[in-house]
């Protein structure tokens, strides 16, 4: 019997860089949200050593890496490595999220693994140690584990209640130009901003975004300096009818718009796939 778990699309509604430690390490604040757009990952037992397939429409970008060196096998064996038995089977990666594209995409493939295998070996891994791990794999791994609205700050591994956030919905667009994270920090000549000061809570998409808009993705300039397209997407998903935000995710190059339901944001993003001319990935639906 197979099992499967979602990895879902993290979104950085605001980004700020604080500061940086002495090993280099940037300091982070932000609020993350998870959209409905996500990767499958699916555990199908066997008795043969523990393998990767990738599939989906973005698998292929995966397939010519060393599946070895892949977050999902090395998360799997990182929760399993003191466990008496190996690991056996296979692990499919249904990969629907565009790679390297600041929406988390590896990151939460990373974090379903743990969840997933924890749960189909009936583990009972108690947080702390599955976040332990999460921190061993990457900066967002933490918060694509717990996969709620959180605020997230230090280098990812402050994870804080978030503040009670509307429904809306929101369109992803992702231009198909890889950025690379390090050049995009690297590039970054500003002052660090300070820890955003949010309320308990919003009690509409419109309220929310009045509050966002006073703040900003710190990465944004200088990925728009390397990578023109986010600046073409962005002014696109600003012109749609109802956005009340456009912004980028991350270190990019996806961008996304807020909007009040998540109804007026697959209209947005219907109109956008019919006025387009390139090969952008679009998605649109609920912010969960």
């Amino acid at each position: 019997m197979s099992h499967t778990e979602a990895a879902h699309a993290k979104i950085n509604l605001y980004l700020h860089v604080t500061g940086k430690r002495p090993d280099g390490y940037h300091l982070l604040d932000s609020l993350v949200v998870f959209a409905g757009a996500a990767d499958q990952l699916t555990y199908v037992p066997s008795a043969t050593p523990l393998s990767l397939e990738l599939t989906g429409p973005f698998g292929r970008k995966l397939a010519a890496e060393a599946t070895d060196d892949n977050l999902v096998i090395r998360a799997a064996r990182l929760l399993t490595e003191s466990g008496d038995t190996p690991l056996t089977g296979r692990l499919v990666l249904e990969k629907n999220l565009p790679v390297a594209s600041g929406i988390g995409g590896g990151s939460a493939d990373a974090a379903a693994t743990l969840r997933l295998v924890d749960r189909v070996l009936a583990l009972g891994t108690p947080e702390q140690r599955l976040l332990s791990i999460a921190e061993q794999l990457g900066a967002d791994v933490p918060v694509c584990l717990v996969q709620k609205p959180i605020l997230m700050r230090g280098i990812g591994e402050q994870l804080d209640p978030a503040p009670t956030l509307p429904a809306c919905g929101i369109v992803l667009v992702n231009c198909g130009e890889a950025v690379s994270t390090p050049a995009i920090f690297k590039a970054r000549n500003a002052a660090f901003s300070g820890d955003a000061i949010l309320p308990t809570g919003w009690p509409s998409a419109t309220a929310m975004t009045d509050d966002l808009q006073r703040l900003s993705n710190d990465l944004e300039p200088p990925a728009c300096a390397l990578c023109p397209s986010i600046s073409i997407v962005l002014d696109a998903i600003g012109a749609l009818p109802g956005c009340l935000l456009s912004r980028m995710s991350g270190s990019g190059a996806t961008c996304f718009g807020l909007f009040d339901t998540a109804e007026s944001a697959e209209a947005a993003g219907s109109l956008l796939r019919q006025e387009q001319q390139n090969d952008w990935w679009i998605w649109a639906g609920p912010v969960l």
